[in-house]
């Protein structure tokens, strides 16, 4: 017959370790469900960080709890209660770690929106300083000592700045790109060596720009910082479109502009891109070979709707030329030969 004692042994520890992730399940999709639920009727969004920094953590949270009740019920020697312990005091820590990296996180994206652009070097930065912080402090609660670790650290941080020096460079590149605001995520922007597109997110080594194919250009931090950049959402998104025409030297230069303008301006108020509050305007510039030349000045919201006015403004400007007896030339040249 076996021992009651033996039972109670084996049987509350079990029980402990059970409840403990019943509870933990009812802490997951009930409490915090309801927390949720109450945190979005508010307008901080720091308790909406708060309450999303433990999901997941709390059930982890309640079987360590529960493992460590558990102890006091079983035969172990003391040397393998305090390994235990020491294991969950660990484990404790590094789930408050990743809590704590959460909320951090959480609190860098609220509060530099607005500021600085919300970009993955800050959120990396973050996490690598909490996740550092953590470790040590898992290390001291183990027993390690730290500071022959932080010493030997300090000397030598001077060989590991020296081997990634490249890296390093690109790292505060990336800092002083994000903190001038000269280019942000999302600006639409073109380097001095041609490639052009959208900037999508500035890390702690490269910058990722979307071109129109939609490939990505990786560029290293450094490089971009001493580029020359044309940003085409800076100071406004807002951009004027040049294209340029040329009427025969028959025409009627008024009457041309007059018809110029119409189109151009039923162009804008047409089309999403355009702005139609704009008054559209042409400057004639030059006595070509074979036309005067002249440049009609279109204004578009972002540098993407630049394709779609052009495209329509030159179909509608034939036509209209057309209808009105308005030549546009071919190129001609007289040649004189003497016998």
């Amino acid at each position: 017959m076996t021992d009651p004692a033996t039972l109670i042994q084996y049987i509350t520890p079990l029980a402990l370790i059970a409840g403990s992730i019943v509870l933990g399940i009812i802490l997951e999709k009930i409490l915090l469900f309801e927390l949720k639920r109450l945190t979005d009727k508010t307008k901080w969004r720091g308790d909406e960080v708060l309450v999303g920094s433990v999901h997941g953590i709390v059930i982890y949270a309640t079987i360590l709890a529960g493992v460590y009740l558990s102890l006091f019920y079983l035969t172990i020697s003391v040397g393998i209660f305090i390994i235990i312990q020491k294991s969950l005091l660990a484990a404790t820590i590094l789930l408050a770690t990743v809590a704590t990296a959460r909320i951090a996180v959480g609190f860098v994206h609220i509060y530099i929106k607005g500021i600085l652009p919300s970009t993955s070097i800050f959120t990396n930065i973050t996490k690598l300083i909490v996740y550092v912080l953590g470790l040590l402090v898992i290390l001291q609660s183990l027993g390690v000592s730290i500071t022959p670790l932080l010493t030997a650290m300090g000397v030598g941080g001077l060989g590991v700045a020296l081997a990634l020096q490249d890296t390093l460079a690109n790292l505060f590149a990336g800092i002083h790109i994000i903190a001038s605001k000269q280019v942000r995520a999302g600006d639409y922007v073109r380097l001095d060596t041609g490639e052009k597109g959208s900037v999508s997110d500035i890390n702690w080594r490269n910058t990722t720009i979307n071109d129109l194919p939609n490939n990505n250009i990786i560029v290293p931090n450094a490089k971009l910082a001493s580029s020359v950049i044309t940003n085409y959402y800076q100071p406004e998104k807002e951009m004027s479109v040049l294209v340029d025409v040329g009427v025969s030297y028959d025409s009627d230069l008024e009457n041309v502009e007059r018809i110029t303008l119409e189109v151009a301006a039923e162009v804008l108020n047409r089309l999403s891109g355009g702005v139609s509050e704009f008054k559209p305007f042409i400057r004639y510039h030059t006595f070509g070979d074979s036309s005067i030349n002249f440049t009609v000045i279109l204004r578009v919201k972002e540098f993407a709707d630049q394709y779609v006015i052009k495209h329509e403004f030159i179909k509608k400007l034939h036509k209209r030329y057309q209808d009105e007896k308005i030549e546009i030339p071919f190129p001609i040249r007289t040649i004189i030969s003497k016998p």
